[in-house]
């Protein structure tokens, strides 16, 4: 086994930066890493190689997310049992009833209905948000709100509430960074209060249902199988906080990017829209910034991973990022390439039954935006220090000061 001395996976690490050099020498030396976890939280073996990623992704049946949740800390028996009433918390077959129940809101027929309402805003945001020469907080001022106003949108949330939304989010996502959040009882707060207006807004949706996907929930049957009210108000939160954190912070990632490589700015504001240079553009933001670090599993028996013994009960942490610059995979993975095709990244998952719902209103919104953005203002320009959200789970940005040319 590797000794890495002070090695550390945990949040103040990533709050610093994003630990590439590290995981460069475990995907070559230690590629299922024994890590230790200060306090009464059991270890974990980090995985960091892309074909065990997939591997792990694609065998629910042996890597179980129930057994412990999909966070590398353990959880108290409460917590844990809230965790299993959201989608990324299930195992089969009651991952399979639910995904089925509430997959009909993500289909390419209905991204490709939003694509428009996306476009609208997306313009409408950089023209009053935007004004060339001033500085700015890209993250506060552009990369919130499409993704906020989008989810809002389709779950039937008023636009008058968008903002208590956005705070809710805000404070359960950064349950690890003080900056943000109280610590976790507060998080907690948070997911009761967004639950609580969940369920006041299911009992509208009962009697008046509209065009929305919580009017499909709560109507939604599958073989005469419906949601329970808990189980509706937790996707509820799911959707809350995953539709708007993962794809606010992609933005912001890839705006960076694009500031750090103006040659690959400058290529992409020259582009048509219909280009193949933003698909293949679009799927490099996705693995230079993918906004979740990791995925915890479970082992449900004794196994091995690359000659390491698992004991039953042990678990496995994912690491997406690491996957996402393995040199077995990607020529170059160090090099932001927007023309790089293939381009087989794992940001959404690893595929198998928890790859991600929303990866195609994901991908419709950073397309848009950032065409929007630099059509009408190619210049941009890094005016201080990018502030790093303090997690070992989401891959975010706090601040991001920029001045548009």
């Amino acid at each position: 086994m590797l000794d890495t001395g002070d090695m550390d996976l945990l949040e103040d690490t990533w709050a610093r930066e994003v630990p590439h050099a590290l995981f460069t020498r475990l995907r070559r030396e230690d590629p299922v890493h024994w890590h230790e976890v200060p306090g009464r939280h059991a270890g974990f073996h980090a995985v960091t190689r892309h074909a065990d990623v997939k591997a792990i992704s694609r065998d629910p049946e042996l890597w179980s997310t129930e057994l412990g949740s999909f966070m590398i800390r353990d959880q108290d028996p409460e917590a844990l049992a809230s965790l299993r009433l959201v989608l990324l918390g299930m195992d089969a077959p009651r991952h399979s009833r639910y995904r089925a129940l509430v997959s009909a809101g993500f289909t390419p027929r209905v991204v490709r209905g939003l694509a428009v309402r996306i476009r609208e805003r997306a313009l409408a945001l950089v023209e009053r948000a935007v004004t060339p020469g001033r500085e700015m907080d890209f993250v506060d001022e552009v990369a919130s709100w499409l993704p906020i106003q989008t989810i809002c949108e389709m779950v039937g949330v008023p636009q008058e509430d968008e903002r208590l939304v956005y705070e809710w989010s805000n404070r359960m996502a950064g349950s690890q960074d003080p900056e943000i959040s109280a610590g976790k009882h507060d998080s907690d707060l948070a997911a009761a209060e967004i639950y609580a207006y969940c369920a006041e807004l299911s009992a509208q949706r009962r009697a008046r249902p509209r065009q929305d996907i919580l009017s499909t929930l709560v109507h939604a049957e599958v073989d005469g199988d419906r949601l329970t009210p808990d189980e509706i108000n937790m996707f509820f939160v799911l959707l809350c906080v995953a539709g708007n954190e993962t794809t606010r912070n992609l933005l912001s990632h890839t705006l960076l990017a694009l500031i750090e490589h103006p040659a690959a700015r400058a290529r992409l504001a020259a582009a048509p829209d219909d280009a193949a240079l933003w698909t293949s553009a679009t799927e490099e933001f996705l693995r230079w910034g993918g906004s979740i670090h990791n995925f915890r599993r479970t082992a449900t028996r004794d196994t091995t991973l690359r000659g390491r013994h698992i004991a039953e009960g042990q678990k496995v942490v994912t690491y997406y990022t690491s996957a996402n610059r393995d040199e077995e995979v990607f020529a170059d993975p160090f090099v932001f390439d927007v023309r790089r095709t293939p381009n087989e990244h794992l940001t959404f998952g690893g595929g198998g039954p928890h790859f991600c719902l929303g990866a195609g209103l994901a991908r419709t919104q950073i397309k848009t935006l950032v065409r929007e953005l630099l059509r009408r203002h190619p210049d941009v320009t890094l005016t201080g220090e990018v502030r790093r959200l303090r997690s070992d789970f989401i891959n975010g940005v706090k601040y991001l000061p920029v001045r548009f040319g």
